[in-house]
C-alpha cells in the first residue's frame, strides 16, 4: 500500500522546482493531485509529458491563486467531482526584489498577493472540504526570509512571516477536526527560483549555510510528504526549517 495511495491533494506553483517535487512525489505514492500553475505553459507542458505514467491521477490547471472570485469557480467546479480534500500545499510565489525606498508600489502588493493572500484564499475553500470528512492536511511554503530578511527582499520577506501568522491561527482553528496547517520553511534550494541572482551573490548566500551547499528540490519533498502524511497526525502549527543550518 502507498502512503498516499486514493488521497485527493492541491498543490500550487505546481510546475516547478519546490512544487514540482512535491507534486511528484505525492503521486509516485498514490496521491490524485490537482496540480495548479500561474501562467508559464512551457513548464506545465513539460511536467505532464514527464508524468505521463500517472494518468489520470495528475491534472495541471492554470490559476492566479490570488483572484478571489477565480478560487471560488475553481473549487465550484472542483467540489463536483471530489466531495472532500485531503491536502492542500500553498506553494505559488514570487518575487520582485528592490531595496524598499526603489520598490514600486504594485510589486510590493503583488508579491503579498500570491504569497500570502493566495494562501489565505486557497485555504478559506479548502477547510469546508476537510471538515466535511473531519480530516485534512494543509502545508504552505514559506521561508527563513520571514525572521532574517534579506535587503532588497521586504516585500518577499513580509509575505512570509505573514505565511507563518496565518498558518499559527489557523492551526489552532482546525485542530478538532483533526485537520492539521503546518510550514516547511527552505532555505537556498536549487531551483530555478534563484537562477536570476548573479554568480557572486550565489556564491556569498553558499558561504552561509553551514552544510555549504544548496539543498535539493527532492529534499524538500521529503519532509513535506512526512507532515502531509498520517504519522505526523499530532503535529500541528509548526515550522520545519530546511535550511542547512542556516
Amino acid at each position: 500500500m502507498l502512503e498516499f495511495e486514493g488521497k485527493k491533494a492541491l498543490v500550487t506553483g505546481a510546475t516547478r522546482g519546490i512544487g514540482r517535487a512535491i507534486t511528484e512525489a505525492l503521486l509516485a505514492q498514490g496521491a490524485f493531485v490537482v496540480g495548479l500553475y500561474g501562467g508559464n505553459q512551457a513548464a506545465a507542458a513539460a511536467m505532464q509529458t514527464h508524468c505521463l505514467q500517472y494518468g489520470a491521477h495528475l491534472r495541471l490547471q492554470q490559476l492566479d491563486v490570488s483572484d478571489y472570485q477565480a478560487v471560488a469557480t475553481f473549487f465550484g467546479e472542483l467540489e463536483t467531482g471530489w466531495e472532500t480534500l485531503d491536502i492542500l500545499v500553498n506553494n505559488a510565489g514570487i518575487r520582485r526584489d528592490a531595496v524598499l525606498p526603489m520598490m514600486k508600489e504594485e510589486d510590493w502588493r503583488r508579491v503579498i498577493d500570491v504569497n500570502l493572500t493566495g494562501g489565505y484564499i486557497m485555504s478559506k475553500f479548502a477547510v469546508p472540504m476537510m471538515m466535511a470528512q473531519k480530516y485534512g492536511r494543509i502545508l504552505f511554503v514559506t521561508s527563513p526570509m520571514g525572521h532574517l530578511g534579506f535587503a532588497g527582499q521586504a516585500n518577499y520577506a513580509a509575505s512570509k512571516a505573514g505565511q507563518v501568522g496565518l498558518m499559527k491561527s489557523l492551526s489552532k482553528e482546525v485542530a478538532k477536526r483533526k485537520i492539521t496547517v503546518n510550514c516547511v520553511s527552505p532555505g537556498f534550494i536549487a531551483t530555478d527560483f534563484i537562477d536570476d541572482l548573479p554568480d557572486s551573490q550565489v556564491k556569498e548566500y553558499k558561504k552561509m549555510v553551514p552544510a555549504n551547499r544548496f539543498g535539493t528540490p527532492a529534499e524538500v519533498a521529503d519532509a513535506a510528504l512526512f507532515l502531509l502524511s498520517d504519522r505526523a497526525a499530532y503535529i500541528n502549527g509548526a515550522v520545519l526549517e530546511i535550511t542547512g543550518g542556516l
